[in-house]
């Protein structure tokens, strides 16, 4: 799997820790990565599988967010300058955790990637402002 086809994987991840318990999210990964076939978003399978590693990279990142959680929060907080959490989209939430986390915590990704990576997310999983929302929010960790 490609590093973005691993970010889109546990974007989604994430965002169902809107709709979940986050002392659930560790069972719910093991859930997620269990499918041996990897979908598409029509929902048709393409014959791909995650390796061991890639699972393992995954739950591990998915766990340290969850760990960091109330951090990461409370920098999303700090940046959006008046915005409290309930007022963000939760997909845009989930888009922004993933972000501030490797922007904070994972030195090997570029700042810029992790803004990019965002951005080009919120054009797929959210409204067409959103990227633009994104975009300045994390802008302001530089």
């Amino acid at each position: 799997m490609t590093r973005r086809e691993i970010r889109d994987r546990i974007f989604k991840i994430l965002f169902s820790l809107s709709f979940q318990d986050a002392s659930e999210m560790e069972e719910q990964v093991k859930l997620a990565l269990s499918d041996t076939d990897l979908l598409t978003d029509t929902g048709e399978g393409t014959g791909d599988s995650y390796s061991d590693a890639d699972k393992a990279y995954i739950a591990k990142k998915i766990m340290d967010i969850v760990e960091k959680k109330d951090l990461i929060d409370a920098e999303i907080e700090r940046i959006s300058e008046g915005w409290k959490l309930a007022r963000i989209g939760k997909a845009e939430l989930a888009i922004l955790r993933l972000a501030v986390y490797e922007i904070l915590y994972e030195d090997e990704i570029p700042f810029k990637v992790s803004i990019n990576e965002a951005v080009e997310l919120s054009k797929v999983y959210c409204d067409t402002e959103a990227k633009g929302f994104v975009n300045a929010l994390l802008a302001k960790l530089a």
